[in-house]
């Protein structure tokens, strides 16, 4: 019976505090945290799903091209190595020699190569690789000549970064209101 008096005495009661019923709130926030994760997930499923597959694709498909391209040069040379490696041989017949005979007529000479002159394949065969190898000098090779714009500030700039962090220390001080609300 004393042990009932104190409990009076001090206020100490046996049932507990009755549960308050600002948990809309919180729940709220946790479905929508909730949902932002999931959105997220299903966003780095797609990502790995579809664009690292294509991104692969493009790069497999570039290392083909530059393979065919090599395998062409490769193929040129070969040519003109082997076009310079074989020997020419002269196609000029000696005529037989005669005794000279004495003629009151005049003898006209005729050349007896009369056909027009042709250029040496090995070295039509180095034009056209010096022609393929000053075609391939002329892509642009792309270089880096200042740092990345890729960052966050870059879009958003310093205005942008102070006015969110403005915006931010508002939103804590009306968190603050509302749970002293």
């Amino acid at each position: 019976m004393t042990d009932e008096l104190d409990r009076e005495n001090l206020g100490m009661d046996d049932n507990p505090p009755p549960e308050e019923s600002n948990n809309r709130t919180f729940l709220i926030v946790a479905g929508i945290l909730g949902g932002v994760t999931v959105l997220a997930l299903v966003c780095i499923a797609l990502y790995a799903f579809v664009v690292l597959p294509r991104q692969r694709n493009q790069r497999a498909e570039q290392l083909a091209q530059l393979n065919a391209q090599n395998t062409q040069v490769a193929m040129a040379l070969t040519q003109t190595s082997v076009a310079e490696a074989i020997t020419p041989t002269s196609t000029v017949t000696p005529l037989p020699t005669t005794a000279p005979t004495q003629s009151p007529t005049p003898v006209v000479a005729v050349p007896t190569n009369t056909s027009p002159p042709t250029e040496n394949p090995s070295t039509a065969t180095v034009a056209a690789l010096l022609t393929q190898a000053a075609i391939l000098t002329q892509t642009v090779v792309p270089t880096t000549t200042a740092l990345p714009t890729t960052g966050f500030v870059e879009d958003v700039g310093i205005p942008g970064l102070l006015g969110m962090a403005v915006l931010l220390v508002v939103v804590i001080f009306l968190a603050r209101r509302l749970r002293t609300a």
